[in-house]
């Protein structure tokens, strides 16, 4: 099968119009209308809904969706093994989730670059279900996440525990003076929804909920107002005064694991992975 239908298909299923989905993939509403119509042929089912200025998939569509975003990235994953290198013997596809790079991540990337003799390096960030279906399709080999999946034969190892503290503007500040500030609510996954749900019904509707923690810094240093945000992103703004802990606010752990199968081709590359992922003062 072509996979420009496969990546037409994506892409009018992204913007649900066939005139956008042109536009991005630079050709002509008709060959666009094609495409999907020749994927419609081979599959033998309609795709698309097609009712004036509203392009909806059909149940058959949503199906598809996985199905082809699974061939596109195996075949991307074929591609990439194929024109490795002499000085690459091997790829490693590693995908983390929203928020660990920040937090944990991004001072490994030179030490995995340099730990990892002739492996070439894949990254990625992507929702906790992508990743877990990308690991079921076996196109991804590590995912670094806060919620690992729970997969009969996946082996999940702790990687870190990243420390997230209520930090605020201004000094001083105290957990009950919070109502009276804007909250900047982080996604930080499962369990700290649960502590914060718990513990923290002070705080007010947040002004802005995000899962980027970079952006939630950016808003808070630019408007004022109060945040978790990990250690390693706020140290620096602790250090030179621009942020302050609020001062009784209890520090929520979350904690970092890897997920990836026991039986890998290239289980020996992800075990080096690991040992540089561990080797350091963050983990627990």
């Amino acid at each position: 099968m072509d996979t420009d239908l496969l990546k037409t298909f994506l892409e009018v299923s992204r913007t649900r119009h066939f005139g956008k989905a042109a536009e991005n993939l630079y050709l002509t509403r008709s060959a666009v209308s094609f495409r999907i119509k020749q994927l419609e042929n081979i599959l033998g089912i309609e795709l698309f809904e097609r009712l004036r200025n509203n392009i909806q998939p059909t149940a058959a569509g949503e199906r598809m969706l996985g199905h082809a975003e699974a061939v596109l990235n195996a075949w991307e994953r074929a591609k990439q093994d194929m024109i490795l290198n002499q000085q690459h013997s091997a790829q490693l596809a590693l995908s983390t989730g929203d928020n660990i790079w920040d937090a944990f991540l991004q001072e490994f990337l030179q030490p995995l670059h340099l730990g990892l003799e002739g492996v070439a390096l894949r990254t990625d960030v992507l929702a906790a279900s992508v990743m877990t279906r990308q690991l079921i399709e076996r196109t991804l080999d590590i995912a670094i996440t806060f919620d690992p999946p729970k997969l009969d034969g996946v082996i999940l190892v702790k990687l870190a525990q990243v420390k997230l503290y209520l930090v605020s503007k201004q000094q001083g500040v105290k957990l009950a003076q919070t109502p009276d500030l804007s909250y900047i609510k982080v996604d930080w996954g499962t369990a700290f929804n649960m502590t914060h749900a718990q513990d923290f019904t002070m705080l007010p509707l947040p002004v802005l909920h995000t899962s980027s923690a970079r952006m939630a810094l950016d808003f808070l240093l630019n408007n004022g107002g109060c945040a978790f945000l990990p250690e390693a992103l706020i140290q620096p703004h602790l250090d030179n005064g621009t942020l302050y802990a609020v001062d009784d606010a209890k520090c929520i752990d979350r904690h970092v694991y890897a997920a990836y199968w026991a039986e890998n081709e290239r289980l020996t590359h992800i075990e080096q992975a690991i040992s540089i992922l561990t080797t350091d003062k963050h983990t627990d």
